[in-house]
């Protein structure tokens, strides 16, 4: 007989190991892998990373086999490994209800279990009493069946089985807004069952999701039927998010070695080497002791301080465990992995040395590797003083079979006998590789032959929708109807992928679906849908944003094409030239590089040799489908589509009238439409807003008589009661769309939405009426008017939900409403479309502006987060009242208007202004804002611009934000299109008494316009936006210098925008003293005994009690005193005393800054008092250094505050 080789006396050695730790223990009958003889359960997580080794050493003894039963070692090997993760697919299989359910609720009670009888598959605990969400587990699953399936094995037998996989794929494919608990299996770190979003599973789903992509389960035996697809756009979604928690882990462990999993092996879900390095510095910095790394900080588990008999945690009873957290060897076999895998010989050199000596040793020569080792209930005092110098003793399982497995993979990799590439068929390893530069590639298309002829006047030719024939161009939206078609499988009860908008990634694809080419336009651009898409100026900076994203986002094969529609709403308004905004971005696109990108534009047909193909093969199959697609087929063709519901398949940019285009939006009423919002310049819209909580008298004739009727122009019976019929055909002689509007308002109000008119005969509802009315307006783009309809009608933004999961999943917590509580509401998890809406409706208190401007504003920010992340840094909580309230503001002091002025002009801004408004807000930086005079066919209507102010060539004035009034507005100019034949004119901008009027709407916001005083006693009267604080303004000064500080603390305190390392300094000056008093509510230093400082969980219970005080100026002040007292955080005392109020020390200052000023001859009104706080209006306004600045003057109020703390002599604060 041969002699068996030096590697083959290896493997052979490494097969008892794995025999002995391993394979022995798994169930005969299912093939699954018990946790222990106390804890018989099979884990998910624990059962795929111990099959691991199983799976590395088949492919070791396959790779050096010596002889043949070496080889059929290798295959016995296989079997083992292919049994148990069949295993685990059966468990799942028996719970694909959660599957189907998860895939739309994401509730925690939905989900697929996370450990199982390793006997018979069943579930071994109740819904509710187990931590069961754990997304990393089930993407660790999908991670390997990828793997193993590359690697050759035969894992999936059936097709049922890849419907069972697909499925799966959505039910990880949103893990970068699922809230679970983790891989420890505890959410929050408090223990009490709360879950958060986990880095580690946003990583394991988006490692999961990549590896599967057009991957074949049936491998190469395979047809086009077993090839499961994941969307480029959720990929990238985690990507984004994960880019941005790193290195924390979650809102409550600031570091977590469970990541290790994610930056290097299995996952490699990250990108950027930089973050990689990063985070693994934060693991082993934090986290590193002598017998491996700590789970987290303040990790409780089986430290001698933890109460056995209790679940959870108390929130201060964490700080207990510090120093003395135990510490997983486990954590070190990563690390070994990692140096494998980045090709540095000194860490795993480094690591396997450190983990020889902690291992245990076995009479049979078998090392086991323990599952943890805790300090002895002796040696607590001592390890709490210095820390990492007691010996400990090992506890907890021995072997961990997971982290066993570990050790024997990295031995394997590590002696030579495989090959990184080997255990990663799918070549994850080299996800940090840099990508080469994307060229976007933009295909402009002419909706109509004119079109075309105007386009090609300007120097572009482009082609037809015509003209590209057989490629069909579609409407993102029957892509996502396509996709909801995915993994459907009715045997089994699963209904595919819920439909969801596809992303720019996803319609920069060519797809051939049934030997037919199809390319799919952007979502942004679909009117049905989203009609922010009629303005054009915000179609072109969508486009922007969107290349962007795509040039830095593309990870495909072949290069994005972006088909870009010219439709008739991009023409001017008299349909003789292109809209200057395109056809300024046309010829940029041209020049080859736009947004930041390298594009190349060309006919469709050039591109087709170097775009990305998606062959959609699992549509192949469906009868049912065939005839779907031939409707969307059949009217592929660019018709004049009129407004059809079912239309799915329009091109909907195709019309050739403007009105014709408008009707396409008719539609949209049922789809929950962007919705963009005005306040109208017009009583009747004005008096709309309260609607929902006035309440209302008896009847509408019990007070008729109150309301003059030369006043109103309401037509009135002989009782003075509304006579709806003369109201009905006044509607139908006036030819004001704002006429329009209010008499459809009252009736509205009075008969509700489906009361019939009998305007053209039966079927005229106040509702479709109003849906026409919304027509009208989008053609003539008076967003003021498409705001309130919008309102009225109820439409809700599509993207409202997507939008709010967008903001939080970048650990940002949002409020709507204004302060203070219970009217602000905050949310704080993903909330469903519909009670989003209610959320906001409630907090806006009615007012139909205000809601509708939240959801638009929650659109914008989460367009902002995703481009410019950097712009919400130190920001946690975005409070969506309060920007709102500061837009207004700054318009009302840029403009020199009432804010009733400004509040019209912020609800006729275009989107495109409102949303550069926003931009310009969050950037921090100076800006102004001007009122221009645009001519229009009705008139002449306020137009607003806003540009950024550098220094160059710009006055003191200028640069201090506030541009005067470009352009006197009067009175007669406006009347032209924005006020009523039948109504009282209202005060012009540049009337005198608007400048008293000015002070009584800053403080209540009533609607000071003559007209809607006495409209029917109140019942259709509302304050314009009631709720609307804006301040009044001190003095309207000529140099505008004034304001300037006092608007830059407005603004940073209603953007809780504080100084970078703000919470961590809060944290250690809450060590010293009892508590810091915030206006009435105390931050106890007890938090820090739960809470580190690097922790977000920390700095939202921070910014939660600062957002008590409703004057965001004010609040911006405590952060000032805050700051100044953390300076004592550094100097050696003690303690500082009990709880500090923060407000005595403001005031203090404020005292003293009052008396210098009095005694400098400073006159009264200069020295005004804001009456809400009774600080100086100046101190606001004061900057923080100099003589005179807040700075000096917080810092004495300190200093006599906290004087009697001070150690006798000491001079620590100057």
């Amino acid at each position: 007989m041969r002699s068996r080789s030096n590697s083959g006396v290896k493997l052979d050695n490494y097969a008892r190991i794995v025999h002995q730790t391993i394979l022995q223990h798994l169930d005969p009958v299912t093939g699954l892998l018990p946790g222990s003889s106390e804890q018989p359960h099979a884990w998910v997580r624990d059962n795929v990373y111990s099959i691991v080794s199983v799976w590395a050493l088949s492919l070791a003894y396959r790779k050096n086999a010596d002889t043949d039963e070496d080889k059929a070692k290798a295959y016995e090997l296989e079997q083992s490994v292919v049994k148990l993760m069949r295993g685990i697919l059966q468990c799942i299989m028996r719970q694909l209800d959660k599957v189907e359910k998860f895939k739309y609720s994401k509730s925690t009670s939905d989900s697929l279990h996370a450990k199982y009888d390793p006997r018979t598959c069943a579930t071994v605990v109740a819904d509710d009493k187990w931590g069961h969400l754990q997304v990393d587990a089930t993407s660790l699953f999908l991670l390997f069946l990828a793997q193993m399936t590359a690697s050759g094995l035969h894992i999936v037998y059936t097709q049922d089985e890849v419907d069972v996989v697909q499925n799966l794929m959505f039910y990880i494919e949103a893990a970068y807004k699922v809230a679970d608990y983790g891989m420890w299996e505890r959410g929050d770190k408090t223990n009490q069952g709360i879950t958060e979003l986990n880095a580690s599973s946003i990583g394991t789903a988006k490692a999961a999701l990549e590896a599967l992509d057009d991957l074949n389960l049936f491998g190469a035996k395979g047809g086009p039927g077993s090839v499961v697809h994941a969307l480029a756009d959720d990929i990238q979604h985690c990507q984004s998010i994960l880019t941005s928690m790193l290195p924390r882990a979650s809102i409550s462990k600031e570091v977590d070695a469970g990541v290790l999993a994610i930056i290097s092996y299995p996952a490699f879900a990250v990108e950027d080497m930089n973050i990689v390095n990063k985070t693994k510095e934060e693991i082993i910095s934090k986290l590193q002791g002598r017998y491996g790394c700590c789970r987290f900080l303040r990790d409780g588990h089986k430290t001698p301080k933890e109460d056995p008999n209790r679940c959870y945690y108390e929130s201060a009873e964490l700080k207990l465990f510090e120093n003395i957290e135990c510490e997983w060897p486990l954590f070190w076999t990563y690390l070994i992995l990692d140096g494998i895998f980045t090709k540095t010989p000194d860490q795993v050199q480094e690591y396997q040395e450190a983990l020889e000596g902690i291992m245990i040793k076995q009479k049979d020569g078998i090392r086991l590797l323990p599952e943890l080792y805790s300090v002895p209930p002796d040696k607590v005092e001592e390890e709490y003083s210095n820390p990492h110098s007691v010996e400990r003793i090992p506890m907890g399982q021995c072997p961990l079979k997971w982290g066993q497995s570990l050790y024997i993979l990295g031995n394997l990799l590590s002696e030579g006998f495989l090959a990184p590439g080997e255990i990663d068929p799918l070549n994850r390893r080299f996800s940090t590789i840099p990508k080469p530069d994307v060229v976007v590639q933009v295909s402009v298309l002419a909706e109509t032959e004119e079109i075309k002829q105007l386009l090609l006047k300007n120097g572009i030719d482009v082609e037809t929708v015509a003209d590209i024939h057989p490629i069909h161009v579609q409407p993102s939206r029957v892509l996502s109807h396509i996709y909801a078609r995915l993994g459907r499988n009715p045997r089994l009860g699963l209904t595919g992928r819920p439909y969801r908008r596809i992303g720019v990634l996803g319609t920069s694809k060519f797809y051939i679906i049934r030997n037919t080419m199809f390319s799919f336009t952007p979502q942004f651009i679909d009117h049905q849908q989203f009609y922010l898409a009629l303005d054009n100026k915000m179609i072109v900076e969508m486009l922007r944003t969107e290349i962007a994203y795509l040039s830095s986002r593309w990870r495909m094969t072949g290069r994005p094409t972006v088909t870009f529609p010219i439709s008739q709403t991009m023409l001017t308004e008299d349909h003789t030239d292109l809209d200057p905004a395109v056809l300024a971005t046309l010829k940029k696109l041209q020049d080859g590089y736009y947004g930041g990108a390298r594009i190349q534009t060309g006919k469709m047909s050039e591109f087709l040799t170097t775009s990305c193909f998606s062959h959609l093969s699992f549509l192949d199959e469906a009868d049912d489908l065939a005839q779907y697609l031939d409707h969307l087929l059949a009217h592929a063709a660019p018709k004049k589509p009129k407004q059809q519901l079912g239309a799915l398949g329009r091109f909907k940019a195709a019309a050739t009238k403007t009105k014709e285009m408008v009707s396409l939006m008719k539609t949209a009423q049922d789809l929950n439409v962007q919705n963009v919002n005005m306040y109208l310049p017009n009583k009747l819209f004005r008096s709309r807003q309260p609607s929902l909580h006035l309440n209302l008298p008896e009847s509408s004739s019990s007070q008729g008589s109150q309301a003059p009727q030369k006043e109103t122009g309401i037509p009135r019976d002989a009782s003075g009661a509304i006579d709806y019929k003369a109201l009905v055909q006044l509607l139908k002689d006036t030819q004001s769309l704002q006429d329009q509007a209010d008499i459809l308002y009252i009736l509205f109000k009075d008969k509700g939405m489906d009361w019939d008119t009998g305007l053209h005969g039966k079927g005229s509802t106040v509702r479709s009426l109003f849906t026409d009315l919304y027509e009208k307006a989008g053609e003539l783009k008076q967003w003021g008017l498409i705001r309130m309809i919008s309102g009225v009608l109820k439409k809700k933004v599509e993207e409202l939900d997507s939008a709010c999961s967008d903001l939080l999943a970048h650990q940002k917590h949002l409020t709507v409403g204004l302060p203070p509580e219970p009217q602000e509401k905050t949310i704080t998890a993903p909330i469903p479309p519909d009670q989003l809406a209610a959320l906001i409706d409630e907090a806006s208190n009615g007012n139909i502006s205000v809601a509708i401007l939240t959801q638009e504003i929650m659109v914008y920010l989460a367009m902002s987060i995703r481009t410019q992340p950097d712009l919400f840094s130190e920001m946690f909580r975005l409070r969506i009242g309060l920007i709102i309230q500061v837009m207004a503001t700054e318009l009302a002091q840029s403009l020199n208007c009432s804010g009733e002025e400004a509040t019209e002009s912020l609800m006729g801004l275009s989107p495109s202004e409102l949303k550069n408004l926003l931009h310009h807000i969050l950037s921090g930086k100076e800006f102004g804002v001007q009122r221009s005079v645009r001519e229009m066919d009705a008139g002449v209507s306020p137009a607003i611009s806003i540009h950024h102010l550098g220094n160059v060539g710009a006055t003191k004035s200028e640069r201090a934000g506030i541009s005067k009034l470009k352009s006197d507005m009067k009175m007669a100019e406006r009347k032209l299109s924005m006020t009523d034949p039948f109504k009282d004119p209202r005060l012009s901008l540049t009337d005198p008494v608007n400048e008293l009027d000015q002070s009584v709407f800053f403080k209540g916001l009533q609607s000071q316009s003559l007209d809607v005083e006495n409209i029917e006693s109140g019942r259709y009267r509302l304050p314009s936006i009631e709720s609307l604080d804006i301040p009044e303004k001190s003095m309207v000064a000529k140099d505008t210098r004034h304001g300037q500080w006092l608007r830059r603390r407005r603004l940073d305190g209603a953007l809780n925008r504080v100084p970078v390392g703000f919470y961590q300094k809060v944290w250690k000056i809450l060590q010293k003293c009892h508590g810091l008093s915030i206006e009435g509510f105390v931050l106890p230093s007890s938090t820090t005994r739960e809470m580190t400082p690097g922790e977000i969980k920390f700095s939202v219970h921070v910014e939660t009690v600062l957002n008590r005080v409703p004057q965001p100026e004010y609040r911006q002040l405590l952060v000032e005193a805050i700051l100044v007292l953390t300076m004592l955080a550094d100097v050696d005392i003690q303690n500082i005393g009990s709880i500090i109020h923060v407000g005595k020390i403001v005031h203090l200052a404020n005292d003293m800054f009052y008396k210098d000023q009095r005694d400098l001859g400073a006159e009264e009104h200069i020295l005004e008092k804001d009456p809400s706080t009774g600080v100086c209006r100046l101190l606001y306004d004061s900057a923080p250094s100099g003589r005179f600045g807040s700075m000096t003057y917080l810092t004495k109020a300190v200093a006599v505050y906290v004087q009697d703390f001070l150690p006798s002599g000491s001079c620590a604060v100057q």
